[in-house]
């Protein structure tokens, strides 16, 4: 499903250049579960930008489904977001004067889903993160948890094939990013393809596949136990 091919981003301040992925080849199959780590300025979060189509390499090729990612217009980058890969963040980015069945619905009426199916949608996604009695409440009505929760059914309301974490569980006291975990592992099972990118090992343990990267580089792609400590 992603398949990243000596892939290098280079970015450039004036006549400062920065190299913050260096010829990455990397592969990720359809409903994998995988925790993405490394120290800061590792290149992580570049690497889930190419990932999640929000930016594109300098060179090197991304194919997402067999579809080189480098080719696509920003109309079609912006329709693979939309439709194919759902968006978690540590900050929530919740609408903040909306409600939770509100923010819920965004995506959907970007993609123009009519206002049954919308409605029937949204509830089921409230009701699979368990909020259900909470759609009408806005985020500053919700603890942390709740919050993340809603952004998560946000995530999956057109039902990509891949979510894409960043810092899930970084604003969370550790009850409710067990939580968070839980749900994690609940999409994976249903067959999305789930990569994380955290600091937390605690998170990344929970994952099947680490892939740890440093200084641009992936250092480690495989299981927790064989990476470097």
């Amino acid at each position: 499903m992603i398949d990243l091919q000596d892939v290098t981003k280079v970015y450039t301040t004036g006549s400062v250049e920065f190299t913050a992925l260096k010829q990455i080849n990397l592969h990720i199959n359809k409903g994998e579960f995988a925790a993405v780590v490394g120290p800061s300025g590792s290149g992580k979060s570049t690497l889930m930008n190419l990932i999640g189509c929000l930016d594109v390499p300098t060179s090197g090729t991304y194919y997402l489904d067999g579809k080189a990612v480098n080719t696509f217009s920003s109309n079609q980058l912006a329709d693979v977001r939309n439709k194919q890969i759902g968006f978690v963040f540590q900050a929530f980015n919740l609408l903040p004067y909306a409600t939770a069945y509100e923010n819920v619905e965004v995506p959907l009426l970007f993609a123009k889903i009519p206002g049954k199916k919308r409605h029937e949608r949204i509830n089921e996604l409230l009701s699979r993160v368990r909020l259900a009695d909470k759609a009408n409440n806005k985020p500053t009505e919700l603890s942390g948890g709740e919050m993340q929760r809603v952004a998560i059914a946000r995530a999956l309301a057109n039902n990509p094939d891949i979510i894409l974490a960043d810092e899930p569980t970084g604003n969370l006291d550790s009850k409710s990013g067990q939580e968070i975990i839980k749900l994690f592992h609940e999409m994976w099972q249903a067959g999305k393809t789930v990569i994380i990118i955290t600091h937390d090992l605690s998170l990344a343990k929970q994952a099947p596949r680490l892939i740890q990267l440093r200084d641009g580089k992936i250092e480690h792609n495989g299981a927790y136990s064989e990476a470097t400590k």
